[in-house]
């Protein structure tokens, strides 16, 4: 399944606290059998979704989780990760993820590498529908789309809290299509 664009490309993925994570594991299983090399970041309440263990055995590199304890990058996994990649992904991008990139708000490792990046940065956002159309939310995604972040817009469909709805997470397949169209329009 290698794909030729995406053939040795490294994609930072940021995944937040969101029901939605399973999905996001789906798409970086996706990545890797196209050829792209791929680091996760977790932010703390992402754990209590998905482990990063899970992340770790599809990628076969270790997952960051913490802003303040530098693993691999002695000026902090903010800098060295932001350095090599060529492609952001949030997914999922909750509402709180959202409020944080919409006002330049740091305080975890995946929101402070979206201020770090040079790369594009592409947005999956995933939340119950209620959260969705709040004006707020909506008003914080114009935000973050006028500073230039990309979104996969979500999907309409059954949703963990028994809704069915706008805000379910765009697909794996979708966003893969999206990637490859950014690091196409990128090379």
């Amino acid at each position: 399944m290698a794909t030729g664009t995406l053939q040795q490309r490294e994609i930072l993925i940021g995944v937040t606290g969101g029901i939605a994570a399973y999905k996001t594991a789906d798409l970086t299983s996706k990545l890797v059998q196209a050829g792209a090399r791929v680091t996760v970041a977790m932010t703390p309440a992402a754990t209590k979704f998905i482990g990063p263990t899970t992340f770790e055995a599809l990628t076969g590199r270790r997952v960051y989780l913490d802003l303040f304890q530098p693993i691999e990058h002695p000026q902090g996994e903010h800098i060295g990760l932001a350095r090599r990649a060529e492609l952001y992904l949030i997914a999922p991008a909750t509402a709180d993820c959202l409020a944080k990139l919409a006002q330049g708000h740091a305080d975890d490792l995946v929101s402070t590498l979206a201020l770090t990046v040079t790369c594009p940065v592409l947005l999956a956002p995933a939340m119950n529908t209620e959260m969705w159309k709040k004006p707020p939310v909506q008003r914080n995604l114009k935000q973050v789309a006028d500073d230039g972040m990309l979104c996969v817009e979500p999907g309409s469909g059954w949703l963990s809290c028994g809704q069915v709805g706008p805000g379910r997470m765009a697909e794996p397949a979708e966003i893969l299509a999206r990637i490859t169209e950014i690091l196409t329009v990128k090379s």
